[in-house]
C-alpha cells in the first residue's frame, strides 16, 4: 500500500468515525496531491511515488508550523491548539527526522568527500547533502549545521 493509498484509507476511516479534524487535515493533503498531479509535467509522465507524497505532506506540515508561529505572536491560543493537532496528524505520515548529531556526521563526510574548506563552498555542500538526506531533515537545520562546520575550518 502506498502512502497516498494509506492517507486516502485513513481519511475514509476518519469520516466514518466523524473525526472532522483528521478528515479535514487529510483532505488538505489529498487536495495538494491532486493539484500536484494536475500541474506537474513530471507527475503526468510517471507514477505518484511515496517520496513525492512525503514532500507534499512536509509542505502541509510547514504551513501548519508557520501558522502556529503567527498565531502565537497574535496570542490566539485556540488556533495554536487546532494547528498543533493538525501538525501532529501530518507528522504521523512523515518518516522519522534525523537528529542534529546524525546530520552533523553526514555533513562532515560530505564536506570531506567534496574537499570543501570554506563558507563559499556552502552551496556545493548543501546540494549534495540534501540529495543524501532527502525527506529526512529540515533544510534550515542542515544549512545551520553546514555553515558552522565550514566556518570552523
Amino acid at each position: 500500500m502506498t502512502l497516498y493509498d494509506r492517507i486516502q484509507q485513513d481519511m475514509k476511516e476518519a469520516m466514518k468515525a466523524r473525526d472532522s479534524l483528521k478528515t479535514n487535515t487529510l483532505r488538505s493533503v489529498i487536495s495538494s496531491v491532486k493539484m500536484y498531479l494536475a500541474s506537474s509535467e513530471e507527475a503526468r509522465s510517471g507514477e505518484l511515488t511515496d517520496e513525492i507524497v512525503i514532500g507534499l505532506v512536509r509542505k502541509e506540515a510547514k504551513k501548519r508550523e508557520e501558522s502556529i508561529e503567527a498565531y502565537r505572536k497574535a496570542e490566539r491560543n485556540d488556533l495554536v491548539q487546532s494547528e498543533s493537532e493538525e501538525l501532529e496528524i501530518l507528522k504521523s505520515y512523515l518518516p522519522e527526522e534525523m537528529s542534529p548529531d546524525e546530520i552533523r556526521a553526514v555533513a562532515l563526510k560530505t564536506i570531506e568527500d567534496l574537499k570543501a574548506n570554506n563558507p563559499s563552498d556552502l552551496g556545493k555542500v548543501m546540494r549534495e547533502l540534501m540529495v543524501r538526506l532527502k525527506g529526512r531533515v529540515d533544510g534550515k537545520l542542515v544549512n545551520k549545521i553546514v555553515r558552522e562546520l565550514l566556518e570552523s575550518r
